[in-house]
């Protein structure tokens, strides 16, 4: 008769090691939050300027003005230097680190970036099938009509202004980009936003030529043209460039050391 085996009960140094392992995911998961949190907090009082370029970070301040303990504080510094929104100062002998800087240089290179990867978006959502490619176009036509309209308005809102040509934008941003695209995207587009958030009471002026340069976006998008959807995307942006590196040069760079 062949021999039964009897099913071990588990015992008590089981349950402790589930209890253990259980406790270091729930630390690594805490841990990983706080870093999360820290990371988008910070990243925000950037973008909105509410660290203004060239500010100096100093870690410690960082982790109790949002709150937090210095561990996640320095992950989330480290990853937005890896980004670019905060860069390393070298200055008699001290390394310091610094919101980083607005400048005409790294404006235009930003803007020819962002141009390329919503490009890229847009080629794709040029090759959609035609239904879904349309309805873009529809979303796309109903925002731009109305930045035409509150650009032509006696006293132009910027802020609107800002949130019109971003969500102009972002229809066929995620219409089209695959999500390794859209990841590169989201942590590139904010930096470009950056100098538009701080310049855009001197770009309203031009933001009619914006306006006509996306009615060209929305053509090569209902006709199905990926070529020609990429290239008027990407020109709009090298345009764009050339508008804001106009009013730089008037009002002056920002944080630069």
């Amino acid at each position: 008769m062949p021999p039964t085996h009897q099913k071990r009960r588990p015992s008590s140094e089981d349950a402790s090691e589930d209890v253990n392992a259980a406790s270091d995911d729930a630390a690594t998961s805490g841990r990983g939050e706080s870093v999360a949190r820290a990371y988008d907090q910070l990243r925000e009082l950037i973008v909105w300027g509410r660290l203004a370029p060239g500010t100096r970070i100093v870690e410690s301040e960082i982790a109790d003005r949002l709150g937090v303990s210095r561990t996640p504080t320095r992950s989330a510094i480290h990853r937005l230097q890896q980004e670019g929104y905060v860069t390393a100062l070298d200055r008699a002998k001290e390394r310091r680190l610094i919101v980083a800087p607005l400048t005409m240089a790294d404006a235009r290179e930003l803007f020819h970036i962002v141009g390329q990867l919503e490009g890229l978006a847009a080629r794709a959502a040029a090759e959609l099938p035609e239904a879904a490619r349309l309805a873009i176009v529809a979303r796309m036509e109903a925002v731009n009509a109305e930045l035409a309209e509150v650009a032509r308005g006696a006293r132009p809102d910027p802020l609107r202004i800002f949130d019109l040509d971003t969500g102009f934008h972002r229809e066929y941003v995620l219409g089209g980009a695959g999500p390794r695209l859209l990841a590169l995207h989201d942590a590139t587009k904010p930096q470009a936003e950056r100098y538009i958030r701080l310049y855009i009471s001197s770009l309203v002026d031009e933001i009619h030529t914006s306006a006509e340069e996306h009615v060209l976006i929305i053509a090569a998008l209902r006709e199905g043209d990926a070529v020609a959807a990429q290239q008027s995307v990407d020109t709009n942006w090298r345009n764009a460039a050339v508008r804001l590196s106009r009013v730089i040069g008037v009002h002056g760079e920002r944080g630069s050391w």
